[in-house]
Order: structure tokens, then sequence, then C-alpha cells
């Protein structure tokens, strides 16, 4: 439906369109890679992974070798010219704000690619579409992880990796078994909904949450909500858009595409950077990202 509506605008439009075949590498840089992450005990971001391979590699080869002067897609971020050469900021409906899945974009990739939708709301999006009489213009919005339209990731990784689904313990942070398991793909760090928890005993009743997941094991390892903060983060596959790293930075993060921005430091590491947060960070999980942004307004994506 997608290529049938893109054909659609194509030709109200009056310009060419083109169908290009990258279904084997969407599988193999996007699809397998989320699915071998999830094996592991983490939490993939498939959209990251996405823009850095299909996308932002991939079709802008292809670009370059159509001769092309620029990529321009329709992401909810802005590129902005600053004293050294293109900026990525936030896009300037922070409800649509699509900067987080971008953190890979390389200061070369930048200098090619254009975001026209980066300063309107979708609302304006949608009222231009209507004046050039395009049909996707009261298109709704995606919502899912492409791939997973109905949102059961379990079910694509059990597919694909068989191994992940296996049983096993849930444990406390001392090691008691206190229920069992259908398999770690069905848990991420932070969650309390979905743990069967039979064979607790005693009197404490506090709620409990997903603090570790331990693959080799198969154990899902649980605790008190207090033991979800972290105060700082260890980063590695750092992409860096900013002034040079020195020493320490303070910067704003999000650990999630829909969290606010919360005050932090970074500073650079073995194998990538640290990053300090003000205040504990709850639910941090492998495999999510940690984006970075200016300290003073938030805006520009470093």
């Amino acid at each position: 439906q997608d290529i049938a509506d893109a054909r659609q605008v194509a030709e109200r439009l009056s310009i060419p369109h083109y169908v290009l075949d990258y279904e084997s590498r969407f599988r193999t840089d996007v699809v397998d890679a989320f699915a071998d992450s999830y094996a592991r005990g983490e939490t993939p971001v498939p959209c990251i992974a996405c823009n850095r391979t299909v996308k932002f590699r991939d079709l802008l080869r292809t670009a370059r070798e159509l001769g092309a002067e620029a990529l321009v897609t329709g992401h909810y971020v802005r590129r902005v010219q600053g004293a050294d050469g293109a900026e990525l900021h936030r896009g300037a409906d922070p409800s649509r704000d699509q900067s987080y899945f971008l953190f890979g974009t390389t200061r070369e990739q930048l200098e090619f690619l254009r975001f026209p939708l980066g300063d309107l709301p979708k609302t304006e999006t949608r009222a231009l579409a209507q004046r050039f009489d395009l049909a996707v213009a009261d298109k709704p919005d995606s919502q899912d992880i492409c791939f997973v339209p109905n949102g059961d990731y379990a079910a694509v990784v059990q597919k694909l990796r068989p191994e992940a689904v296996e049983p096993g313990e849930i444990v406390d942070r001392d090691g008691r078994v206190v229920g069992r398991h259908d398999g770690i793909v069905h848990f991420t760090v932070g969650q309390r909904r979905g743990l069967a928890l039979g064979e607790r005993a005693g009197t404490d009743n506090e709620p409990l949450y997903v603090v570790r997941l331990e693959p080799e094991t198969r154990r899902v390892v649980v605790g008190p909500r207090s033991a979800l903060g972290r105060r700082d983060i260890a980063l590695y596959d750092l992409n860096w858009l900013g002034p040079t790293l020195k020493g320490v930075l303070p910067i704003q993060v999000r650990v999630r595409s829909s969290q606010a921005l919360r005050p932090a430091t970074i500073e650079p590491a073995e194998g990538g950077a640290v990053v300090r947060f003000a205040e504990p960070e709850v639910g941090v999980s492998p495999g999510q990202a940690c984006v970075a942004y200016d300290a003073e307004h938030g805006s520009r994506l470093l």
C-alpha cells in the first residue's frame, strides 16, 4: 500500500517514481539484528538501525549514483547550517520530533540530507498535502515497528531465534527462585507486568520489576523499583556530531524516544563515553540509545 501511495503522489507531482529492492539488506541489517539483540537480553531500536543502514547508507549511495544533489526525507528533524557546517536539531513540533532515531547520522551524510518538514507541525503538513490534492493527506500515522505490525515482537523473535524463547527462572537479586518464565524475549528492564511470581514467599509484598536479564543462564532478575535507578551508563558505538569532546561536558539526554530531556554530563571513555545523570535514571536497558543534546537549549543533537 505504501508503494502504491508513493506512486500516486509521484504521478500527482509529475516526478519519476522508482521502487528499489532492499529487502535482503533490510532483513540482514534490521530484522536479523533486532532478533539477535533481543536474544542477547537487550532492548534494540530497529528504526535507528534502519536509518543508519538501508536509508542513509544504501539509499543515499543510490541517490549519489543517480547524480542527485540531495536526499530529501520526511523526518521531523531540522538541519541547521552552523559555523562549522550542517547541524542536526530537534524538530520544531516536540510531539513529532524524530531526532532520537537519527543520532547515527554522520557529518558527511548530513551535508547531503534535507528535512523540509522539520519546521512544521504535522497538522500543517497534512494541510499542505490537502492543498496539493494528495490522497495521503488523511493517511493514519504509522505507530508500530513496520515489520511487527501487530506489536507482537516476541513472535517475530521466536520465529527467527527459537532459542530466545526457552523457559527459565525468575530470581531475586540474591539468586532465590521466585518464579518461571517462557523466554527472556518477553521481558525488558523496568517491566512489571507479566511476571509470574508464584514461588514468592514471606511478607515482603513490595512490587517487583525486571532489573536485569541474563541470557547465558536464561534468568530474569527482579527487584524493587529502587534497584532500577542508574547514576551512570557506558556508551559504545558513539556517533559524535558536536564540537570535539574533551573532558566533562554538560548535556541533556534521553534514553527513550518519548521521554523529556534530562540533565547529565558526558565524558570520553575507552571504547566510547560515560554519561552521568543528575538524577538516577530508571529503566535503562542495554541496547537502547542514549541521545545527547546541547545543555543550554536542548535543541542541537550532539
